[in-house]
């Protein structure tokens, strides 16, 4: 029971009180209930997310929400409800992928620029100062035009939106990570490992690496959440997953532009919601573990009167 409290997020949670713990709980939930919708995907949509037509009878476009279709159908006959549960598994597989090579890429490159300085800092730090000088969408864009011009299936176009995105991230971690680094390697416990004769692979990954990478999980956040807007803008703009290979909420609000001026809700509303929820939920989650990780906006949990007398 006590290893089950110091897990990651439960330690948090019970370190949290009043806001701080609402927020980690609202967007924990949702996170929660969106990585579940994303594997049990092909339980839950009632029908594919390119399926026109059932028992050899096809979906009547446009249709209201009905029985039938509980959040109607678009222009071309698919069904909405379908395409937003399918659409959280494309957007969960982009994130894993965005995110893990980003962070991979990101902190390797953040613990040799900050470890070892010189001329291999000054560039790395150039190159990521250069990066992140440019709009992320925008560059973002340029990275799928250059990696999917011509289309292809749904990895492909997984893969292509996830490195793309990936560009955007990686001077991030760097950056932080080359900061928590520079002030890691004056330590005295450094000095100790080096005088014992560590190696450097040594210090840099067992020593410099535990330490320099504890505000990370709230990065990690921040840009989960931005990876959902950078996918679904890259979907909006045309230039993510392929309509045919997976179902993207950016792509499906592209379609409904028209259908909103001719009064037909449904189509944009739903996605766009599902875009709002999942983004709220990842922003409050790393909102909570911010507070909690900042000694100015931490609010210590008040004991409990039975805490109190065990205590004493």
């Amino acid at each position: 029971m006590e290893k089950f409290k110091e897990l990651p997020l439960i330690k948090q949670i019970r370190q949290s009180v009043g806001l701080q713990r609402f927020m980690l709980l609202a967007g924990l939930v949702i996170i929660v209930l969106f990585v579940l919708t994303a594997i049990f995907a092909p339980l839950l949509a009632p029908f594919g997310f390119a399926q026109t037509k059932d028992h050899g009878v096809s979906f009547v476009p446009q249709s209201a929400p009905s029985r039938a279709h509980l959040l109607g159908t678009t222009v071309g006959g698919l069904d909405v409800l379908s395409r937003v549960i399918w659409g959280s598994q494309t957007a969960l597989f982009a994130i894993i992928v965005s995110v893990l090579a980003s962070l991979f890429l990101g902190v390797l490159l953040g613990l040799l620029a900050g470890y070892f300085g010189g001329w291999l800092d000054k560039i790395l730090v150039a190159i990521a100062d250069a990066i992140y000088s440019f709009p992320s969408l925008l560059l973002a864009i340029v990275m799928a035009i250059v990696l999917n011009s011509n289309g292809g299936s749904v990895l492909s176009g997984i893969l292509s939106a996830g490195i793309s995105i990936t560009v955007v991230f990686v001077p991030q971690y760097l950056r932080v990570v080359r900061s928590e680094v520079l002030k890691v390697k004056t330590e005295a416990y450094i000095d100790s490992a080096k005088a014992v004769g560590a190696s450097t692979g040594r210090i840099i990954f067992k020593h410099v690496l535990k330490n320099a990478t504890r505000t990370l999980p709230v990065i990690i956040t921040m840009n989960a959440a931005e990876a959902i807007l950078t996918l679904a803008g890259l979907g909006f703009l045309g230039l993510g997953i392929e309509p045919s290979s997976a179902s993207e909420w950016g792509y499906d609000l592209n379609r409904a532009i028209s259908d909103v001026t001719a009064g037909i809700w449904w189509t944009a509303v739903f996605p766009g919601i599902a875009i709002v929820t999942v983004v709220t939920g990842i922003t409050l989650l790393g909102e909570g573990l911010n507070d909690l990780s900042d000694p100015r906006l931490r609010i210590r949990r008040k004991p409990t009167p039975f805490e109190e007398v065990t205590h004493d």
